[in-house]
Formats: structure tokens, C-alpha cells, sequence
């Protein structure tokens, strides 16, 4: 029997607006919002929420307003996901430049250029490489595409019933008060305290004695929206390997060390209080144990890759034959497989390439030959790696793609290669940053667009108008991107001077852990600075847990490079999930009341997170302008040292939400089956 030809929602031969003003213009203002939130998240959390469920929602209820048709709202979906791919790159690299040295100014028009040009040149080159390859992939049965899928079921449900909106905006709404009332210091946002140890005189037989003392550091979970609501999207436990990593790292490593170096850092007699006790165990953490944690990564990183070693061989070994096919079947003519003419596609890909020798050439000052490697490493990196990003978004979706351990890759052979041509210094350094930077943006849009043109190609969206679109949109994002990092940045450096630590990323409040691993490692290796007896242990260590067949290795060693109140609330909010998992078993629930269920409950995570994001940014940017700051804190500031126990209510509330909610919106046993945006 002849196999029978897939049908798209909307038919191919069907004439429906779908590339409108409208819709682009809230497609490129979700882009910059989503992107921006992105951005806030990522650098204080070290992950990323998928955009294409909130991009969904929102896109569908403003154009329900507008008397939108689904195309459009299929076109705003894709337009409005792709700065959070963007920001995704940006993230994992560009603050790199700030903390390996190369930008100790990292607000600048030469910063802004060279960092927009960048996000720029890989999202373009993601887009075009994902053209190249999306007619072969997105019919390739073997790909399921999960969330694309689920998208793609959301907006046809959209078009009978609600679409969940009310939901997203509320938990937005809400998760901006409680970060407004926690800036206005109507509660306090973290508790930490410090217990001493008695001093002990420890034997060492023939090796003599060592005095020890030193003591705990305590601290609650931090009063975060987001941080909750990233435990929640992650589940209980996820959530509890990256809480594991804080416990390591808190509970175990900084004791240890602190007990055998306090004697030499405070000798007999030293008066130590509490505020300096403090500072002496978040130094331990940040300069001995996060060099630890950022070996173990690098471990974790590379057995990510391992597992997948079948899933990227296979990846790479089809991407040629794939660009054969796609080129063959350019001249298609209907609609729903339109894609950009090759010749775009090749002038596209040739523009990137010429974009990075220049960049590395004039503004990281290295040769000319040096300059067209490091082209040449990019745009085979960037081509097999948005062939993988795109595969390994088929099977497991957008929101496990590991776009770091990709990067990682990237950054390791152009160090490598930096290394073997004899480039040093800070010109080598930031010629390794700007590649990874480059193939990072690009696997990552090239992830994300291919998601969302497999949604276009259940609903039956024109690829070619979703390129164009995406086009438009990386170019607006990466204008844009730069500048909630330079908020975030300076906003925390200024408030570091007034609370009494050094601000900026890779603090205790920014960590960026993705880009302080990209930056230890490109300045270790290209200067040879590398603190390698910390990384090696840290190796070691993630070698040890993966012999112990620990899930996710990585996750616990981003939870070690985490500030402990960060990784505890995320704990929560994975318990919070439990919880309601628990609900489910017991009152037992059938697959479709799980299913509405998990849908709301993930709208009310992702709008905590979107509201905590967007007024986390607005009081950054208050902290940006130092004099403005002050006067508005000292005008609105409700008490001078709030309490931890009235954050104790906050969490009752959002536990409320989180559990109440969802459950109470399980329906009826014999009602259909929503679309599930947890496959």
C-alpha cells in the first residue's frame, strides 16, 4: 500500500495571512522581552527556559485580539522564540570576555559592536545552515520532535478554547510583585549565618600536628519567583542533583578547606566576627571550590557528549548528504516547502565567515592567516553543529539540547589551534572566545528554528516567511541583547560597592557559570593560566560520579558553582513539583487530567520566572544609575532590615499557587487530552 502524504493543518494551496506588520512586530517585541528574561535567568541560574510555550501563548492571545489567523500566530511563535536562542549564546559567552580580563570594561561602543556583531554572525549562519537542512529533517519520521509537536497542538487548540493566558499573565504579574516588595525590602531575600567550630589540634603521627577551626556558612533558600519556577519546569529531581551540588560544595568543601586554612588565614589571637567569617568561606567557594566544580563540568560536559556519541555521529555523517538533498529539492513548488534560494544561503554563510576573519583580524588583532583559520574553524564548527543542535532537537527537544558541551568542543579545538600557531595573550584568548561565541549563537537559533519550523510544517506555515522572520529577529536581538547585560553587569557592580562585595559577572549574585568555565578554559589553555591541580581534582570528581552512574554529573557541578540560596530554591520548587506529582498518584489521575495539569502548572512557572526576570532588570537598571538608585530606595524603601520570616509567607503563597492551581484544573476523567508541553 503506497504511503499516504502528509497533510499540514493548513493545506499548501490555501491563501491566509501569515507574514503580517502585526505579527512581526509582537514576534521581534517578545523576542527582546523573552530574550532579555533569558538573559537575567541564565546568568544567575545557569539555565534557560524554552520560549516557545510562553511565545505560543502570548502570540495567541494578543492576535485573538487582533482577529489573527493561525499562520500568524505560528509566525509570531517563531519570531518572538528566537531571542531566547540568542540570549542562550550570548550568555554562555560574551560575559567570558569580561570575566577572562580581555573587556575589564565591559561597557563600551567597541564592547556593544563587537558583541552584537557576534550574536549577529551566529544567528545568521544558524538560520542559514538550518534552510539548508530543514526539508530533510523535519520529514525524517525518525525525529518525533517532541515540543515541536506540542507547539504545534497548542496553537490548534488555541483555536477552540482558551489558551491558557490568563494563567501566564497572572504568575507574570505576580512574580513581578514579589520581586518589587523584595527590592523594596519588604522582606528579606536571603538569610546566611555563620557557626563556629571549637579549635582542634589534630595529629598526624610522624607528620606532626595541624590546628584546625573554622566553622558552616548557613543560608536559606532565596526568596526567587524564578528560581522556584526553574525548579518546578525541572521537576524534583533534577532539581535535587543541582541542590546536591550546593550541599558538596557548602556542606562538605568549604568546611573542609576552611578548617586546615584558618589558622593561617586568622592566627591565635585574631579577632573574627561574623562579617568576616562570611567573606573567608565565599572566598574558599569562589576561587578554590568553583575551579573544582568548573573541572567537574568540563567532565560532565564531555561524558554529555559521549552518551550522545551514536546520536552525533550519525548527525554528522548525514549533514552532508542532507545538504545534497536539500539543495536538490530547492525549486519546490508549494508552499509549505519553500525555503530560502541557495544562493541567500550560500551569500549568507560566505558574509559570516568574511564577518569573523574581520573581527579576528582588526579587532582581536591577530595575523591574517590566523584570522582565516579561525573563519574556517567556525563555519565547519557551525555548520556539523547546527546539523547536531538541529538532530538532537528532533529527538529530545530544545529545552536538553546541550548547546554548552557543543560550545565546549569549539572553544577546546580553536584554543588548541591557537596554541599549536603560537597565538598568546589576550588576542589569542579572545580569538577562541569570539569563535565559541559565534558557533554557540549559531547551534543554539539552529536548535530553536528548526523546532519551531517543524511546528510550521504540522500547521503549515511557509518555511521561507519563518526564515525571513528569524532573520529580522536575530538581527533585533542581537542589537538589543547587549544591553540587559550591561544592566546586569553594572547594575551589580554598583550595588556590590554598597553591600560590600565585588559585583559584576561571575559574583556571588551574576555568576554566569557557563561563561566563567569558557573563560578559565580559553585563558588556561591559550596563556597557560590554568589552575590545573583545582580543575584536575574537579575531573576526578566528576569522573567518580559518573562511575557511580549519578544521572546528570553536570547539573550537580553547576549546582557546586551556584551560591547555595540559589540551588536550595530551585529545590523547592522541585519539591513543589513533587508534591503535586504526589496528588496525581494518589487521587489517580489519567493521562489527560496529568496532562492539563502539567500545562498549567508549567504557565504558572514560566510567568513567575518572565515577572521576576523583567522587574529583576528594571531595579538593575535603577542600580545602573547610581544617584537615581539611592534616591529611590531611600524614597520607597519599606524597612531598613527586613525580616526572613515574613519570606517564609511568600513561599506559602507561591506553594499555594503551584499546587492548588494546576490540581484544581485536572478536569473531568473522560475529557479529552490537551497538548502536553512536558513530553
Amino acid at each position: 500500500m503506497a504511503e499516504q502524504k502528509f497533510k499540514p493543518f493548513v493545506a499548501s494551496e490555501t491563501v491566509m495571512t501569515e507574514f503580517s506588520v502585526k505579527a512581526l512586530l509582537i514576534g521581534l517585541i517578545m523576542a527582546v522581552i523573552l530574550g532579555a528574561a533569558n538573559a537575567y535567568l541564565g546568568l544567575k541560574a545557569g539555565m534557560t527556559i524554552a520560549a516557545t510555550y510562553p511565545a505560543a501563548v502570548i502570540g495567541m492571545a494578543l492576535l485573538r485580539l487582533m482577529k489573527g489567523t493561525i499562520l500568524e500566530e505560528n509566525f509570531v511563535r517563531t519570531v518572538g522564540s528566537i531571542g531566547e536562542s540568542v540570549a542562550a549564546g550570548a550568555i554562555f559567552t560574551i560575559p567570558a570576555f569580561y570575566i577572562a580580563g580581555i573587556w575589564p570594561n565591559f561597557l563600551s561602543v567597541g564592547n556593544y559592536l563587537v558583541s552584537s556583531a557576534i550574536m549577529i554572525v551566529g544567528g545568521v549562519l544558524g538560520i542559514m545552515f538550518v534552510a539548508l537542512l530543514r526539508r530533510v529533517m523535519v520529514e525524517d519520521v525518525e525525529l518525533p520532535f517532541p515540543e515541536s509537536v506540542a507547539a504545534a497542538e497548542i496553537h490548534k487548540t488555541g483555536r477552540s478554547g482558551g489558551t491558557g493566558s490568563i494563567y501566564l499573565f497572572s504568575a507574570m504579574g505576580m512574580g513581578a510583585l514579589i520581586q518589587a516588595l523584595g527590592q523594596l525590602k519588604l522582606f528579606a531575600a536571603t538569610w546566611e549565618h555563620f557557626v563556629t567550630f571549637a579549635t582542634k589540634t589534630i595529629s598526624l603521627r610522624s607528620s606532626g600536628i595541624a590546628t584546625a577551626k573554622g566553622g558552616l556558612r548557613l543560608s536559606a533558600p532565596a526568596v526567587s519567583p524564578a528560581y522556584i519556577g526553574v525548579g518546578y519546569i525541572i521537576g524534583p529531581k533534577l532539581a535535587s542533583l543541582n541542590f546536591s551540588g550546593g550541599m558538596l560544595a557548602w556542606g562538605l568543601l568549604v568546611p573542609i578547606i576552611m578548617y586546615f586554612i584558618s589558622p593561617t588565614i586568622f592566627p591565635e589571637g585574631t579577632a573574627v566576627d561574623q562579617a568576616t567569617w562570611l567573606a573567608a568561606a565565599n572566598n574558599i567557594w569562589r576561587f578554590i571550590v568553583r575551579p573544582i566544580a568548573i573541572g567537574g563540568m568540563l567532565m560532565g560536559a564531555g561524558y554529555t557528549l559521549f552518551k550522545m556519541r551514536k546520536s552525533l555521529v550519525v548527525g554528522l555523517s548525514r549533514s552532508v548528504s542532507d545538504v545534497k538533498k536539500a539543495v536538490r529539492g530547492e525549486d519546490t513548488t508549494e508552499r509549505t516547502n519553500k525555503d530560502l534560494k541557495f544562493t541567500w544561503i550560500l551569500t549568507g554563510v560566505v558574509l559570516a565567515a568574511i564577518a569573523t576573519f574581520l573581527i579576528t583580524w582588526l579587532v582581536f588583532h591577530t595575523s591574517p592567516l590566523v584570522a582565516f583559520l579561525t573563519s574556517l574553524v567556525m563555519i565547519i564548527a557551525g555548520f556539523f553543529f547546527a546539523a547536531v543542535s538541529g538532530y538532537l532537537v528532533g529527538i529530545i527537544g530544545s529545552s536538553n539540547n546541550p548547546i554548552s558541551g557543543l560550545t565546549l568542543s569549539t572553544l577546546v579545538v580553536t584554543a588548541l589551534l591557537m596554541v599549536a600557531l603560537g597565538v598568546k595573550g589576550n588576542e589569542g584568548v579572545a580569538s577562541v572566545l569570539g569563535v565559541a561565541a559565534i558557533v554557540c549563537v549559531a547551534a543554539a537559533v539552529a536548535g530553536e528554528m528548526l523546532q519551531d519550523l517543524k511546528a510550521g510544517y504540522i500547521l503549515g506555515g511557509t518555511p521561507w516567511k519563518m526564515q525571513i522572520g528569524d532573520l529580522i529577529g536575530v538581527v533585533v536581538a542581537g542589537l538589543v541583547m547587549f544591553i540587559p547585560l550591561v544592566i546586569l553587569n553594572q547594575g551589580d557592580i554598583n550595588l556590590g560597592k554598597t553591600l560590600g562585595y565585588e559585583g559584576g559577572f561571575g559574583s556571588q549574585a551574576l555568576p554566569a557559570p557557563q561563561a566563567g568555565l569558557m573563560a578559565l578554559l580559553s585563558r588556561g589553555i591559550v596563556a597557560g593560566e590554568m589552575a590545573w591541580p583545582l580543575i584536575i581534582v574537579g575531573m576526578l570528581m566528576g569522573l567518580g560520579l559518573i562511575m557511580m552512574q549519578v544521572r546528570s554529573p553536570m547539573l550537580i557541578c553547576v549546582g557546586m558553582y551556584l551560591p547555595l540560596e540559589t540551588t536550595f530554591a530551585i529545590f523547592i520548587g522541585g519539591l513543589i513539583k513533587g508534591v503535586v506529582e504526589m496528588i496525581i498518584k494518589k487521587r489517580k489521575y489519567n493521562a489527560a487530567q496529568t496532562a492539563r495539569i502539567d500545562n498549567t502548572g508549567i504557565l504558572l512557572a514560566s510567568g513567575l520566572i518572565a515577572g521576576e526576570a523583567l522587574i529583576g532588570l528594571l531595579f538593575a537598571a535603577f542600580a545602573f544609575f547610581e544617584d537615581f538608585n539611592r534616591k529611590f530606595m531611600e524614597m520607597f524603601t519599606i524597612f531598613d532590615k527586613p525580616s526572613y520570616l515574613t519570606s517564609l509567607l511568600i513561599f506559602a503563597v507561591i506553594f499555594y499557587i503551584l499546587v492548588k492551581i494546576p490540581t484544581k484544573n485536572a478536569g473531568k476523567p473522560d475529557e479529552p487530552a490537551p497538548p502536553s508541553a512536558v513530553i
